[in-house]
């Protein structure tokens, strides 16, 4: 398979790259950057800002991989990170559809529903959180990653050009997997949540909402929009940190994997699917991290088993067969 992909020398495109090289398929990296070789794949010099310079990169192709965007909210302007990531998207989808491409494999993110980045906090309706959960942005990053997947639907219906998108939570290093990484993290959550429940009830729900309001605070005046965000927003207990984006992660392994299975799926139309590790990175029952830090949610415990990770990727396991190949839940 003739593959280019966008982003191809950023973290996840690294290793969708050397992923697909290994597999034997020939793979373009295309970017603004000149480079001569990138992981085995030949280069070639685009923007996708600039839809002139994508067409001649995407012709004789097979499909693309879209991994290139602004990555986050932090430091960019509102507009900019609407220009790249959704003009960019948008420029891409159409120069495949002038191309002949019908393959598209677009990175969307869990920031998609809204819930990390947002200003506005709003209610989780239920967990395991999965593709039908209503979505809620409150920042530019998120609406941006909403658009990109709308931008996949249009093209279906326009130009027949089939896609799925990719809602990725944070992107491990493969050296974040390891069990001197995991473990002692682990063991602070596990530390955490036995002097949280050494509370008297009352006075242990009062904390967490006092812990979440704090934070509400921060992301209404916008501190996920700098370039780094307060101490009063990240330096806070290891299992609140983790809250706005469900305790979940995926090792970049994995990321290539769902990218790779995604371009070998039989399936037709525009889809989106989380993808990520199947269990919460914490080592803490995720029904209790549920009913601890996200009390409004209806917890469906049958779906949520031991550490079961509180993001559902069962849509990925039937629709592209995904399955994490290197999950933490192996040293929690």
């Amino acid at each position: 398979m003739r593959i280019v992909v966008t982003g191809g020398a950023g973290k996840v495109g690294a290793a969708v790259v050397a992923r697909q090289v290994r597999a034997g398929h020939d793979c373009t990296v295309a970017g603004r950057t000149p480079r001569a070789e990138v992981h085995g794949a030949r280069h070639a010099r685009c923007d996708i800002t600039d839809i002139e310079t994508i067409v001649p990169v995407l012709r004789g192709m097979d499909a693309i991989v879209h991994l290139a965007a602004i990555p986050g909210p932090g430091g960019q302007a509102p507009e900019e990170i609407f220009r790249v990531n959704c003009a960019g998207t948008f420029n891409v989808y159409e120069a495949a559809a002038r191309a002949g491409i019908r393959r598209v494999i677009t990175a969307s993110s869990i920031n998609a529903v809204g819930f990390n980045y947002g200003i506005k906090s709003f209610p989780i309706a239920y967990v395991p959180v999965d593709e039908a959960l209503p979505v809620f942005s409150s920042d530019a990053y998120s609406f941006s990653k909403q658009v990109t997947e709308r931008i996949g639907d249009y093209a279906w219906r326009r130009d027949g050009i089939s896609s799925i998108c990719l809602r990725l939570p944070w992107v491990a290093p493969e050296v974040n997997s390891k069990r001197e990484v995991v473990a002692p993290h682990a063991e602070k959550c596990r530390a955490s949540l036995e002097r949280l429940l050494a509370l008297p009830e009352e006075e242990r729900r009062e904390l967490i909402a006092g812990w979440i309001a704090l934070r509400d605070r921060c992301r209404a005046e916008r501190c996920t929009e700098s370039e780094s965000a307060g101490p009063a927003y990240w330096n806070a207990d290891p299992l609140l940190v983790g809250r706005t984006d469900f305790w979940t992660r995926i090792d970049e392994r994995d990321s290539a994997q769902a990218v790779e299975r995604s371009l070998m799926a039989d399936v037709d139309g525009c889809h989106t699917l989380f993808v990520n590790d199947s269990h919460n990175y914490t080592g803490v029952p995720s029904v209790t991290l549920a009913r601890l830090f996200l009390p409004e949610a209806e917890v469906r415990e049958e779906a949520l088993p031991g550490t079961a990770s509180l993001v559902s990727i069962e849509a990925a396991r039937k629709l592209i067969g995904f399955e994490p190949e290197h999950s933490v839940g192996r040293w929690l």
